[in-house]
C-alpha cells in the first residue's frame, strides 16, 4: 500500500511501463510520474488516454501508442516523444508480450474476498498483467477506484479479476471516474441514423460502437417497437444501456454467448457505471475473443455500425488517419466489418457524412482516389454497406465499376458529375 508519489518513486529512471486502453488508465499513477524529472528512458505502451498527464512530454520519455485520442493527439502536435504502434485491438495482447514491459499497471475496483475486479476494461493486458505480478523481476501497479463498478466475466473459460496476493504495489483513490459526454448531434447524424436502423430487424446481433450516429441509432431502437437484440461489442455504451433499460435486448438468440451481452471495455456516463455494479447480464470478454471476426460471425444476423473518414470509389476505407495525420486507430473496425461480411444475414454499415470542411473548402468524403498520406483501415473486399445522409450503397456481390458507381449515387449531389465520370472510368 502507498501513495501515487511513492508508486511513481518505484520506477526506475530507464524503465518500461505497459497499460491497457482507455477506462484501463491509471490516472493518479500517471499524474504522480508526472512529479518526476529525472528520466533518463522511459518509455510507455498503452493506448486511448482518458487525461492528458506531463511526464508523456518530457524529453526522455517515449509513448508507444496503439490508439490515438485527443491527448495522444495534442502530445502529437506539441512535439512529444509519441509514435503510433499499427495493430488492431485485439493484436495489442501480442505486441505487449513482444515489448514485454518490467512494469504493468491498471485501473480497478477495490479488492473484494482477495481478488481484483478488473471493472470497465478488460481488453488485451489480462496475460501480462498476471504474467507481471508472478514475476520477482518485474513489478505490477494496481490503482484501486472506490467509484468504479466491480463487472462480471463468464466463468469458468474468462475471467476479470486477478488475484490480490499478486499485485507489488496497491494504490487507493477515490476520485470521480472519467465519464464520457454525449457529442453534438445534427440533422446529418439524424439522417444517417435513420437509414443504419433500417438494416436493423428484430432478433439481430448488434456491434454499436462509439459516436452519434451509433448514439441515435440505440436510442431510437430502445423507443422502438422491435426487440429481441443480442449484443457483442467491442465497446459497452450508454445507447446499449438503454436498450437493455427498455427490455429490447435478450440475447437468446444470438447462437454464441448467449443469455448475456458480450462486451471487452465500457466507456460513458456515471449512470452507465452504476447501471453495470454486479449487473450479471453483461460479460468482459478478452478482446481476443470479442474482436475475433470467425467469433463474431458466429452469432445471428450480425450488424456491426462503424465510421469513417473517407471512402474511395473503390470501396477502400479510411477510419484512422487521413493525409498522413493519425486520428484515432484500427481498434476492432477491421475485425468487425470482416466478421460480419461472412454469412448472408449479416450487415456491415459504415456511416460518413458525405462532406467534410477542410480548411474552409467543403469536400466530398466519398473521393475517387484516396488523398496522398491516407492509410487504408479497411480493405475493399471487407467493405459491405456504406451510407450518408444521401442514402446507402450495398456493394457486397458488386463489380468494381458498380460500386463506383453506388457510391457516386450517395455523395453530395455536388460532386456526383465528377464521381460518376470517374466511375465510368474505372
Amino acid at each position: 500500500m502507498c501513495t501515487p508519489e511513492e508508486a511513481a518513486g518505484l520506477i526506475s529512471t530507464t524503465d518500461a511501463v505497459g497499460f491497457g486502453l482507455g477506462p484501463a488508465n491509471p490516472d493518479a499513477f500517471l499524474t504522480a510520474l508526472g512529479g518526476r524529472n529525472d528520466w533518463e528512458h522511459l518509455t510507455f505502451g498503452g493506448a486511448l488516454l482518458l487525461n492528458y498527464y506531463p511526464v508523456f512530454t518530457h524529453p526522455n520519455v517515449n509513448y508507444r501508442c496503439g490508439f490515438f485520442g485527443p491527448a495522444e493527439r495534442l502530445l502529437d502536435a506539441t512535439g512529444a516523444n509519441i509514435e503510433l504502434v499499427p495493430g488492431g485491438f485485439r493484436q495489442f495482447a501480442p505486441i505487449l508480450r513482444r515489448y514485454n514491459p518490467r512494469v504493468m499497471t491498471v485501473l480497478a475496483a477495490p479488492p473484494e474476498n482477495g481478488m481484483i475486479n478488473l471493472s470497465l476494461h478488460l481488453g488485451a493486458t489480462y496475460d501480462e498483467l498476471v504474467l507481471a505480478g508472478q514475476d520477482p523481476d518485474r513489478l505490477l501497479v494496481v490503482e484501486v477506484n472506490a467509484n468504479l463498478p466491480r463487472t462480471h466475466s463468464l466463468p469458468p473459460d474468462f475471467t476479470n479479476t486477478i488475484p490480490l496476493d499478486i499485485v507489488d504495489v496497491l494504490i487507493e483513490t477515490d476520485a470521480t471516474p472519467f465519464t464520457l459526454p454525449a457529442g453534438p448531434i445534427d440533422e446529418v447524424d439524424m439522417a444517417i441514423a435513420e437509414l443504419a436502423q433500417s438494416f436493423i430487424t428484430d432478433g439481430v446481433t448488434l456491434q454499436i460502437g462509439i459516436g452519434a450516429v451509433p448514439n441515435i441509432v440505440a436510442t431510437k431502437l430502445a423507443e422502438g417497437r422491435g426487440g429481441g437484440y443480442g449484443i457483442h461489442s467491442e465497446m459497452f455504451t450508454d445507447g446499449i444501456m438503454l436498450l437493455h433499460q427498455a427490455g429490447k435486448i435478450t440475447n437468446d438468440a444470438k447462437h454464441l454467448f448467449n443469455g448475456v451481452s458480450i462486451t471487452t471495455f465500457a466507456l460513458g456516463s456515471a449512470e452507465l457505471y452504476a447501471w453495470l455494479d454486479g449487473n450479471e447480464d453483461v460479460a468482459f470478454v478478452p478482446v481476443q475473443v470479442v474482436n475475433d471476426p470467425s467469433v463474431i460471425s458466429r452469432n445471428h444476423a450480425f450488424v456491426s455500425i462503424n465510421g469513417a473518414l473517407c471512402v474511395d470509389l473503390y470501396g477502400q476505407v479510411v477510419a484512422d488517419n487521413i493525409g498522413g495525420r493519425q486520428i484515432s486507430g484500427v481498434g476492432g473496425h477491421e475485425d468487425f466489418v470482416a466478421g460480419a461480411g461472412m454469412e448472408l444475414d449479416d450487415q456491415s454499415l459504415i456511416c460518413l457524412h458525405s462532406t467534410a470542411v477542410v480548411e474552409g473548402e467543403v469536400r466530398s468524403r466519398i473521393v475517387p482516389v484516396l488523398p496522398e498520406g491516407s492509410i487504408v483501415s479497411t480493405p475493399r473486399h471487407h467493405t459491405g454497406v456504406i451510407i450518408t445522409e444521401y442514402g446507402s450503397a450495398d456493394l457486397s456481390g458488386c463489380t468494381v465499376r458498380e460500386r463506383a458507381n453506388a457510391l457516386a449515387e450517395i455523395a453530395h449531389p455536388d460532386f456526383r458529375a465528377e464521381l460518376r465520370a470517374r466511375a465510368a472510368a474505372l
